[in-house]
């Protein structure tokens, strides 16, 4: 009965959003909003994706996980409430996004929290373009609290420039910002926890400052966490695919692959999968259903599915994910 999904966007409209999304990948977004997400596969409580193509198109994720989970996921484990496993995202950041970080997996629960893996592919970077992820090398907790009241904490973290193909991986407890002029292809664990530390004394879209979450945060913070590295792996593989692994958790893996045009790839079988489209055109078929993905798409690959093929219509680039 599934098939490979692709599903309706949901735009989230941020104050330190844009438009690139418009440009880059032709979304057609609500009118003049700063938008700052594309929450393309989701099933938050009222942000549920809706299925765009097949037999069951107008159908949502969360009917999905409530009916045909085990064909959905196979050996995937759903969130702790029951939920599907990730949520995938773009991310258009004009502004520099707050400094935060998400509560670790050991402390999530009393902070009345959601713990937060995720991981950045940089699809697209202005020249000067970087990230804060990690403490400065010797950073100590009480130098930290000094600097949250004095408002110049943004001097304890480590800003690392990036360009386009970059990637960074953050575990729950690891501080971290997105700096402007990024659009960020974002594969998380199914978390809306966040607590910022301090968000450069702007206001939210309602002309108010924005709700800080300092106790919640020293909390979460890993203060042993100095200076990490953006992910230093290299392609490989033949003419037509190379692929360079990117992600190796225990709740998902992330690789990304470069296909030339007329390039076939038969996927994994009995698993659940993503397939992130980052530049040029593919196709996912199994059996007699097909699913075109453009740049910007990202389809679902039921782990009940038997055969399942990725074929490039063109040059193409992609992130394909397995949720374990």
């Amino acid at each position: 009965m599934l098939y490979p999904f692709v599903f309706q966007p949901i735009f989230k409209d941020r104050v330190w959003g844009g438009r690139e999304l418009e440009r880059l990948y032709s979304k057609k977004l609500p009118s003049g909003k700063p938008i700052g997400e594309d929450w393309e596969i989701s099933d938050r409580p009222g942000d549920a994706s809706v299925i765009a193509n097949g037999p069951l198109a107008g159908r949502d994720l969360r009917w999905l996980m409530e009916h045909h989970a085990t064909e959905l996921l196979g050996g995937a484990r759903p969130s702790v409430d029951g939920r599907f496993p990730l949520l995938c995202k773009i991310l258009d950041a004009r502004e520099k996004l707050s400094l935060q970080v998400h509560p670790p997996a050991g402390k999530a629960k009393e902070l009345k929290g959601e713990p937060k893996t995720e991981m950045w592919f940089i699809a697209d970077a202005a020249p000067d373009a970087s990230l804060y992820v990690g403490l400065k090398r010797g950073v100590t907790r009480a130098e930290f609290e000094k600097k949250i009241a004095d408002g110049s904490v943004a001097e304890c973290f480590h800003r690392i420039p990036v360009r386009a193909g970059d990637t960074m991986f953050l575990p729950s407890g690891r501080v971290h910002a997105i700096g402007d002029g990024l659009v960020i292809f974002e594969i998380q664990q199914n978390s809306d926890t966040t607590y910022r530390v301090f968000d450069w004394n702007r206001v939210g879209l309602d002309g108010k400052p924005r709700e800080l979450h300092v106790p919640q945060s020293l909390a979460s913070i890993d203060f042993n966490d100095f200076e990490p590295k953006l992910v230093e792996t290299k392609f490989s593989g033949d003419g037509k695919i190379q692929k360079r692994p990117l992600v190796h958790d225990p709740l998902f893996n992330v690789d990304a692959w470069r296909l030339n045009p007329g390039a076939e790839v038969l996927l994994k079988p009995k698993r659940l999968q993503i397939v992130a489209v980052t530049s040029g055109k593919v196709e996912a078929k199994s059996g007699d259903s097909k699913v075109i993905l453009t740049a910007g798409q990202f389809g679902l690959i039921p782990a009940s599915l038997d055969r399942t093929e990725i074929l490039a219509a063109s040059e193409a680039a992609l992130l394909h994910v397995e949720a374990h």
